[in-house]
Parts: structure tokens; sequence; C-alpha cells
């Protein structure tokens, strides 16, 4: 049978009240007594009802947590970034995995306030019409994580996307590049695709280079495009010196490509991207790349709902953390 707060509190001789002032950490309860309740949750091996505090209180201690891919390391880092900031303000979090489908999104979100969130941290791509009906509906709070709506209307932690790519570019100019080829993310995208592709656009143009379409290809974020679209770099009459990919993903299957096709990086075709995730060391040659500061991206975003969730007082609801390009070995000179 279910132990319930009466028979912890038979167990341990005092009040249901006294028992349910213990298990909410009210601090108006003798050491002692505190340790004689606790003692009787050991022995009876009771758990508290969440969903009856809850109800009880309109709280549940509990945050909704959307995120595009559960399997990136790059948002394994935002989320690690979540839960020490959770942990820290003693609320638990319900991860979802939503796979950058807008539909898939919309009902995650619905799904995550049917079960009472206290409030919702999301990371995804394009911030559409519905979901901001969505979020408008919501009666919780809601924080954009390592993404952002084009009206800013949603509180938001993010990087500039816009400028994290040009950087990337004006560091292969820097190095000669005149020849510099794109992996873009899909431009429906507004961050890791749109932004960082107008960042691209922008740091070339401001150069003097004339932009060419033929040296932009669309990826998925995925190890496989970022292949691909070198091998249709590689065959074009007059290849690229460069390479600049929107994610690690990508670039690190650009390397590959460029290396199976029996050519070097940097010496033949370098290779630069943003994102920072572990894996750019772990490729040889090492990455080039733009930081992120995922964790603590995840970290300010869980901090910044915190905020909002107590209704304190918040001084920036737009959060722009900085992000700085990691040289490695990857890009070299033009020979």
């Amino acid at each position: 049978m279910t132990v319930t707060i009466y028979d912890v509190a038979r167990e341990a001789g005092v009040s249901m009240a006294t028992v349910s002032r213990v298990v909410n950490n009210n601090p108006n309860v003798k050491p002692q007594t505190r340790k004689k309740v606790y003692e009787a949750i050991e022995r009876l091996g009771y758990r508290p009802n969440a969903v009856a505090r809850g109800l009880a209180s309109k709280k549940t201690t509990t945050v909704g947590v959307v995120i595009p891919d559960i399997s990136n390391a790059i948002f394994a880092e935002v989320a690690r970034g979540i839960e020490d900031i959770a942990n820290m303000y003693h609320y638990n979090i319900i991860l979802c995995n939503a796979d950058k489908r807008k539909e898939k999104e919309i009902r995650v979100v619905n799904t995550l306030l049917e079960k009472q969130v206290d409030g919702l941290l999301f990371m995804g791509g394009a911030v559409t019409d519905e979901h901001l009906q969505a979020f408008k509906t919501a009666n919780v709070p809601v924080v954009l994580c390592a993404t952002t709506d084009e009206h800013g209307v949603i509180p938001s932690v993010d990087i500039n996307h816009e400028e994290a790519a040009y950087d990337a570019v004006r560091t292969l100019i820097a190095n000669g590049h005149r020849r510099i080829a794109m992996i873009s993310g899909t431009l429906q995208d507004p961050s890791n695709g749109y932004a960082r592709y107008h960042g691209y656009k922008r740091a070339i143009e401001e150069a003097g280079i004339t932009y060419d379409e033929s040296l932009v290809r669309t990826g998925n974020y995925r190890y496989e495009s970022g292949v691909e679209a070198v091998k249709y770099f590689l065959e074009l009459p007059e290849r690229p010196t460069a390479v600049f990919a929107a994610t690690d993903e990508m670039a690190i299957g650009a390397i590959h490509s460029i290396q199976d096709a029996g050519l070097k990086v940097p010496e033949n075709i370098s290779v630069i991207s943003v994102d920072n995730s572990r894996m750019a060391s772990m490729v040889r040659p090492q990455l080039t790349t733009v930081a992120q500061p995922m964790y603590d991206i995840g970290a300010v975003s869980m901090r910044l709902l915190t905020k909002l969730m107590k209704k304190e007082t918040v001084e920036q609801a737009k959060v722009i953390l900085p992000h700085e390009v990691i040289t490695r070995n990857s890009v070299g000179g033009v020979v």
C-alpha cells in the first residue's frame, strides 16, 4: 500500500502539518522534531506526492526544456548548464527532444504545459507565429535558449550568430583566402542558418570579394552534409581555398571529405566553423572554430527563468553572451 503523510505523522508522533513543514523545508521546525520525521520517512519509504503538493501550492518546482536534438553534443552542454542551475534553485527539469520540427515543438510545448510546469526553456529553430501563440497562452514564463524570436518579444539568451560567422570568415580572409565556400544550415533557421549565412556574406563583401552562390551549399547540421558539400565544391571548375561550415559537425565532415579526396587540411583547403564542441579538438587537424559558451547559455537561461518564475526584477530580458575565435590547426595561409 502507498505510504501517506498520515502514516509518517503517526510513526513520528507528530501532526501532519509538521510533516508537511519538514518535507517543504520550512525552517519553523525544531531540529529534534525534523530528525524524528526524517527517520520515520526513511523507515516507511515515504515519497511526497509532487502532484498533490503542486495542486496545493499551484507550483510543481518543475521546468520544461524543449531541446532540438538530444544526441547533439552542443545541446547536451546547454542542458548541463540548465541542470546545474536548476539543481541550485531546487527545480526539477523535464527534457523533451523535438527534432527541430515545428509541429513536434508545438506538441511538446503543449504537453509540458499540461504537466503544469512552472516555466519553459525553449531551444529550437525558427520561432514562428504558432510558437508565439503557444507561449502567449502558456500562463508561465518562457525563455528562449540559444535562439531568439525576430520581434524580440520573448526573453532570450544567445550569442550574436551573425557576428560569430563574420569573425570566422574574417579569420580566413586575414590568412589570404579569397575563394571561400560556406556550408550553411537551412536559411529558415534564424540563428545557425540565416544569421550565419548573412555574417559570411557580409564579411566577403566588405573584403571586396564578389559573392558567388555556387560556393554556398545548404546542409542539415550533420556530418554527412559536410561530406557531401565538399564533394560538390571539389567538382567546381575552380575549387575553394577555404570552407566555412556553420557547425562543427559539418566542418568535421568537410575535413574528412577533403582528406578522402587525397588533399590536406589546411595545406590545400582551410576549414573553420562555429560551435567549439568537444569534437573540434578531437579531429585531426584540430578544428579552428568560433566558441559559443554553450554551458553558460544554458546556465544563464535557467537563472533568467528562475527570476521570472519568482517575479524578481529582470534588468535585461534579451541577453547576448560573448563568443571568441579558438585558433587551432585547420586554417592556414594561401599557398
